[in-house]
C-alpha cells in the first residue's frame, strides 16, 4: 500500500505538472488518510446493512399484520453480536462522526449487497443452523466482505458516488485492499471487546509512515537524473510508446534501490513488477524489469552503484 500510494501521488504531480515538491507531500498525506477513511466507511458497512436488515423485517411483520398472517421473523442476523459490538465501537463512531463518512449516497450498494446475501448458501446456512455461536456471528460477516464486498460493481458504483461528495481518492481502486483489512479487523474481536476496542492504525508503525515520505522525497529528488537514465537505456524499445506510468514505477524503484540499503534488491524489483501488472499495460512488467536490470548493470559496471545483488 505505502509504495503503491507513492506511486499515484507521483503520477498526479507529474501529470499537474506541479513543481512544489510540498504539494506532493501533502498529496501524499491525505491519500493515507482518505484510505484509512474507507477502512472506516467499509467497517460501517455492517451497520448499514444490518440497520437495512432490521427494515425489511419490520416491513415483513407489517405486512404479515396487515393480511393475518401466521409470520414469525429470523432475527439472528440483525442481532449479530460482532455488528452490535462494531456499531457500539467508540473510535469507529467518532471518525464516521468527525469525518461525516455517511452512506447515504451508497444506498443502492445496501440493498443490492443484501439480495445477494439472502440468495446466498452461507447466509442460508447461518441462518438455519440450530444454533449459533459468537464465531458464527463473525464468520458470517468474513464471508460478507470477502465473498460478496470484493470486487463487487454495485459497491463501486457506490465507492465512485460517495469519493465525489466525500472528496476522497483512490476509494475504488483500494476497495478490495481494505475490504482485507477490515477482515483482519474482525478476526481481532473477541466475544468480551468493549466498546473501546482499538482498530486497525493507519500505519503499522511508524517507520511505515517515515518510509512512504523518504521514499518520495528521493523520487523527487532524483526526478532528473533518473529520467536521463530510463532515456539513455531505452535501446529496443519506443520511446513514444512507452507509458508514463511505466516511467514513474520505474522512478520510484530506483529512488528505492538507491537510497534505501536496509531492503534487498530483488524485493523491490519484484514489488515494482507487480505494481507494473496492476497499473500499467500489459506487457509493462517486462519492461520495469528490463530496464531496471540494465540501468543497474550499468551502474554497477561504472563503480557508482555497489548495493548487493541479494
Amino acid at each position: 500500500m505505502v509504495r503503491t500510494r507513492v506511486l499515484q501521488t507521483l503520477f498526479a504531480f507529474y501529470k499537474d505538472g506541479d513543481k512544489m515538491a510540498g504539494t506532493a507531500r501533502r498529496e501524499l498525506r491525505k491519500s493515507f488518510a482518505d484510505t484509512y477513511d474507507l477502512y472506516f466507511v467499509l467497517l460501517d458497512f455492517a451497520n448499514v446493512l444490518t440497520a437495512y436488515a432490521q427494515q425489511q423485517l419490520e416491513d415483513q411483520a407489517a405486512r404479515a399484520r396487515a393480511t393475518h398472517a401466521d409470520w414469525t421473523p429470523n432475527k439472528r442476523f440483525v442481532q449479530n453480536r460482532w455488528a452490535q459490538q462494531i456499531f457500539d465501537n467508540r473510535a469507529l463512531r467518532a471518525r464516521i462522526a468527525e469525518q461525516h463518512l455517511e452512506w447515504d449516497c451508497g444506498m443502492s450498494a445496501v440493498s443490492e449487497v443484501y439480495r445477494q446475501l439472502i440468495e446466498s448458501d452461507f447466509y442460508r446456512a447461518y441462518m438455519d443452523a440450530p444454533s449459533c455461536s459468537y464465531e458464527d456471528d463473525k464468520r458470517i460477516w468474513r464471508q460478507i466482505y470477502q465473498h460478496l464486498l470484493a470486487s463487487n460493481p454495485a459497491l463501486e458504483d457506490a465507492l465512485d458516488e460517495m469519493e465525489v461528495v466525500l472528496d476522497k481518492s483512490n476509494w475504488t481502486v483500494d476497495a478490495d485492499i481494505v475490504i482485507s483489512y477490515v477482515i483482519k479487523t474482525i478476526k481481532r474481536f473477541r466475544e468480551d471487546s468493549t466498546p473501546e476496542t482499538p482498530l486497525l492504525e493507519m500505519f503499522d508503525n511508524l517507520e511505515e509512515e517515515q518510509f512512504a515520505m523518504n521514499l518520495l522525497d528521493k523520487a523527487l529528488e532524483g526526478h532528473e537524473q533518473f529520467e536521463q537514465l530510463i532515456n539513455t537505456h531505452l535501446k529496443g524499445w519506443d520511446a513514444d510508446r512507452i507509458a508514463y506510468m511505466d516511467r514513474v514505477i520505474v522512478e520510484v524503484a530506483l529512488a528505492e534501490i538507491l537510497h534505501f540499503d536496509e531492503i534487498a534488491i530483488t524485493v523491490s524489483m519484484n514489488e515494482y513488477i507487480e505494481l507494473a501488472k496492476e497499473y500499467s499495460g500489459d506487457k509493462s512488467y517486462m519492461f520495469i524489469n528490463g530496464i531496471l536490470t540494465e540501468i543497474l548493470r550499468d551502474m554497477r559496471n561504472d563503480g557508482s552503484f555497489f548495493k548487493a545483488m541479494k
